[in-house]
């Protein structure tokens, strides 16, 4: 049966006015429900009972998948059902129920433990069974069971072979395995007076079992040929050679099957039954047993004496009732009571003491003991600094990490949803059709504050996502539909005129009407500068936003197309692109989102875009992008193991050619001491040639050897020679490799951040470690090998709740204590809080105090090791464009206009283009 949070689903009973209505009015209108068979007598409870069927609460019973409504469960049980019991040997199905019914078990478990070892090894006539013949198991179907009384006489077991004798009938009526699956008899017991081992079965051979390997061995081909002989003959078996194939018959099976079968009731120590239906199929006696009855209700007593003096134990025995004392009894009474107090009290504080000098004393011993040593890394807790580290410079507090520097950071959850939606928008830069850009520029830009001039990277990320967001179906004026119910529900608290910033909601919807109705048919081109792009953005929001997917929609519609009286009279300053301060004062005239878009605070944009970017991941585009990085991924892999595998090939043959040039060099001395030597020879041999004729042919037998010699020196040289440009030539081509590997890496984690973003490591205390630049579109190295920044900082975010909860768990050692030493009373953050590096300096420091003892710290500093090239140089880079950007503006004044006017367009930001610019969706 169906469970929903895991009880199982009761239906409903008819109430007793219904069956006294079956007999006094049998034409009266019910509300009956098929499915079930459930009656009732209102529309509503009808309905509601429907409803809650349909909710996707509950669980099938046999499989454990869950979020089904009740008629899916249903279904699924009712499927897995008919597969179970088919797969199930018919013929072991009485044996098994027989044997459940009744049983008094706590756990199911136990009862399919029980039963699975009493059957493992016992085989009932007509089962299909495989059987094991040298080694070649065949499918074979039991024709005959032998009790161990036919063990020892074989011509007895031969003569019931003619199906048409009366002792081939006898042995047919006998039922095998009677003690054996009887669970009220010891395993032992039961094996002693019915060994499974000695019973014999006459099996027919069916078929050989399908070979799973997919061999194509021949010899194997052969042996299975020559065992096709053996199908269709008959043959005697014992229980070693013969088992049952795993998809019929296991534990989880067994398990599934009695589940299915059998019920219980909720009181202690009920026995388990056998359901009527079934029990009724399969002729199992539904009638307990007088004798097994008695044992029942023994066991049950037993269970409840057994809690009963467990409570009384654990509360005391119930008070009797006392006659009434007199006042001196009374004070006896009481006196004695406060002495029994103070000797108990006396005696717990005596035991107390010797305990706590045992623990002491035990304490001390191990103490004196010496420690086992501690295998690092470990966990990262466990780690403490020593005096002697401390001595030897480590540092003990994490230097400080900036929140201020962080944009918005003040405002509650605003930087996270800031850096997330820069990050989609540069990870899915290549299907959303936008060129990189830092997290500076997006900062500034959402600082923008002024229509003229237009900033270029507001209307372009704006129109990408307006663009994506098109494919994706929605709900048309489902703004409209969300802030009418908000209406309803207002209207019910008794504010029927609730105003946000001046404006009823019947005000807001009456604006809207007019404007972004044709949103998605906007050509918004890259050409004109995406105009309109504001409008479009209100008519996306009209149909893809709700008040619960969007909770700021009223308010941030509101200010998209109201402006206060005073905005029509004073004309926007531009000499500025900070925002100004939040609206407070009311908004009463209808203005066009295309001015009012630029008096929106930095938190709302930055909910805006969070809420597109939400929508926009579920897109057709992000999507295929997302399988085609998976794709490439792969492939790097695998480009990966060959370059690797060529790197390592190269390096064995320079290390061969390395060996053979050593074992030469010695030769190559010694063959030039030869040289030397016989030269002097020659010369003597010259000058001494005239005395002797015999010592005249010695001498140009040596110049001939000294010939040969000299051409085998010049033949090594050259092949040694030789050896060493083709050393050269290898060390060139690892050189190659490495930097492919390297390049490889960074097309890895591009093509990983646009699958997943991971943090870089987390250190002792679960605070998360973020490095977000190289990732999807962008890339960490330029032209010319320019290096390339996205944030140019280490961010730092506070532990999860759940870590939280792992740190809880260790208060008792003073974790909060140690948090203050080594993070700071200013650097420790809390779930939600976040902090980032952006000096070297910090960064370096931060470094140092990683514990490469720990789990944690040392992957983190493995990580950073990694990337620590292009970590330093993006923070060098953008801290270079920061100076750059600082001098800039004493240099953009113009004197030439009045003022000294601040020319806007120079900005950083605003120079930015968009390369992969599309003019249509």
């Amino acid at each position: 049966m169906p469970t929903c949070r895991r009880k199982r689903v009761v239906l409903t009973e008819p109430s007793d006015a219904l069956l006294q209505a079956v007999k006094s009015d049998p034409n009266r209108q019910v509300f009956y429900l098929q499915q079930t068979g459930e009656i009732f007598e209102t529309y509503e409870a009808y309905a509601a009972r429907m409803s809650f069927y349909r909710l996707r609460q509950f669980q099938c019973e046999i499989t454990g998948k869950s979020g089904l409504d009740y008629f899916q469960a249903v279904e699924s049980e009712r499927q897995e059902a008919k597969t179970m019991h088919a797969r199930f040997p018919a013929r072991l199905k009485p044996a098994v129920l027989k044997a459940v019914q009744w049983q008094v078990m706590g756990r199911l478990d136990h009862l399919v433990e029980a039963v699975y070892e009493r059957f493992k090894d016992r085989y009932f006539k007509g089962e299909r069974v495989l059987v094991d013949i040298t080694g070649v198991k065949y499918y074979a179907l039991v024709e005959k069971v032998y009790p161990p009384k036919y063990s020892s006489d074989e011509k007895a077991r031969d003569a019931h072979k003619d199906p048409s004798s009366s002792s081939a009938s006898s042995l047919d009526d006998e039922v095998p395995h009677v003690i054996g699956g009887d669970l009220k008899i010891p395993i032992k017991d039961a094996n002693a007076r019915d060994d499974p081992m000695l019973y014999y079965y006459w099996v027919h051979l069916l078929e050989l079992e399908k070979d799973k390997s997919h061999s194509k061995d021949k010899t194997a081909a052969r042996e299975a040929e020559k065992d096709v002989r053996l199908l269709g003959s008959v043959m005697e078996v014992q229980c070693d050679m013969m088992s049952r194939d795993r998809l019929s018959f296991s534990k989880s099976i067994l398990r599934r099957f009695i589940r299915d079968c059998v019920d219980r009731d909720p009181a202690v120590a009920s026995p388990w039954t056998v359901k009527p239906i079934i029990a009724k199929r399969y002729g199992v006696d539904s009638i307990m047993p007088e004798e097994t009855r008695k044992g029942v209700e023994n066991i049950k007593k037993g269970e409840i004496d057994k809690r009963k003096k467990i409570w009384e134990d654990k509360e005391g025995p119930p008070n009797k009732k006392q006659k009434k004392l007199t006042p001196a009894q009374e004070e006896k009474g009481k006196r004695r009571t406060l002495s029994l107090l103070k000797r108990e009290r006396e005696a717990r504080d005596k035991a107390e003491k010797q305990k706590q000098a045992k623990e002491e004393a035990e304490r001390l011993e191990a103490e004196k003991k010496k420690k086992k040593p501690v295998r690092y890394p470990t966990e990262d807790l466990d780690v403490r600094i020593a005096d002697k580290d401390k001595k030897a410079g480590m540092r003990v507090q994490r230097p400080l990490a900036s929140r201020s520097t962080l944009p918005f950071n003040d405002i509650p959850g605003a930087f996270e949803a800031f850096v997330m939606a820069w990050n989609f928008l540069v990870v899915y830069g290549q299907p959303l059709h936008i060129s990189p850009f830092t997290l500076d520029d997006l900062e500034h830009t959402l600082r923008h504050s002024v229509a003229d001039p237009p900033c270029a990277l507001l209307g372009e990320i704006h129109t990408a996502l307006i663009f994506n967001l098109r494919n994706i179906s929605f709900t048309r004026h489902s703004a409209l539909l969300s802030l009418l119910r908000l209406k309803e529900s207002l209207e019910e608290e008794g504010q029927e005129r609730s105003r946000v910033f001046g404006v009823t909601i019947d005000d807001l919807t009456t604006a809207m009407a007019e404007v972004g109705n044709n949103w998605e048919r906007m050509a918004l081109k890259h050409a004109d500068g995406r105009e309109g792009w504001e409008e479009a953005l209100v008519g996306c929001l009209k149909d893809h936003a709700t008040t619960s997917s969007f909770p700021r929609l009223r308010e941030v519609l509101t200010r998209l197309l109201f402006s206060p009286e005073a905005s029509n009279e004073s004309p926007v300053s531009s000499t500025s692109a900070k925002m100004p301060s939040p609206v407070t004062e009311s908004l009463k005239i209808q203005s066009p989102p295309s001015k009012q878009y630029y008096a929106l605070p930095p938190e709302d944009r930055i909910v805006i875009l969070s809420f597109m970017c939400n929508v926009a991941i579920s897109s057709k585009a992000i999507h295929s992008h997302m399988e085609h990085c998976e794709e490439q991924l792969t492939a790097l892999r695998k480009e990966k193991i060959e370059v690797n595998r060529q790197k390592k090939q190269y390096l064995e043959e320079m290390n061969n050619i390395l060996g053979e040039s050593k074992e030469s060099s010695p030769s190559s001395q010694n063959g030039g001491d030869e040289d030397s030597t016989m030269q002097e020879s020659s010369e003597l041999s010259d000058v001494s040639e005239g005395t002797s004729d015999a010592n005249g042919k010695r001498s140009r037998q040596s110049r001939q050897a000294h010939a040969k010699e000299r051409e085998a020196a010049r033949a090594k040289q050259a092949s040694v020679k030789q050896a060493l440009a083709e050393h050269r030539r290898l060390d060139e081509e690892v050189n190659k490799l490495e930097r492919r590997l390297e390049g490889i890496e960074r097309e890895f984690r591009k093509l990983l951040g646009s699958v997943r973003v991971k943090p870089v490591g987390r250190d002792r205390f679960y605070n998360r470690i973020w490095w977000f630049d190289g990732m999807g579109s962008a890339s960490l190295v330029g032209s010319g090998g320019i290096a390339q920044y996205g944030t140019g900082r280490l961010f730092i975010q506070g532990p999860s709740e759940f870590d939280m909860e792992l740190l809880g768990k260790r208060r008792a050692e003073g974790i909060e204590e140690r948090r203050r030493e080594e993070e700071g009373e200013e650097g420790m953050l809390q779930p939600g809080d976040w902090a980032a590096y952006s000096e070297l300096e910090e960064l370096d420091d931060f470094f140092a105090w990683l514990n490469p003892k720990g789990h944690r710290e040392i992957a983190l500093k493995s990580a950073l090791t990694k990337w620590w090239s292009h970590i330093t140089a993006g923070m060098r880079k953008r801290i270079s464009d920061l100076n750059i950007n600082a001098k800039l503006p004493d240099a953009r004044r113009s004197t030439r206009t009045k003022g000294n006017a601040y020319d806007l367009t120079r900005e950083p930001y605003m120079m930015w283009t968009n390369r992969k610019a599309v003019t249509s969706a």
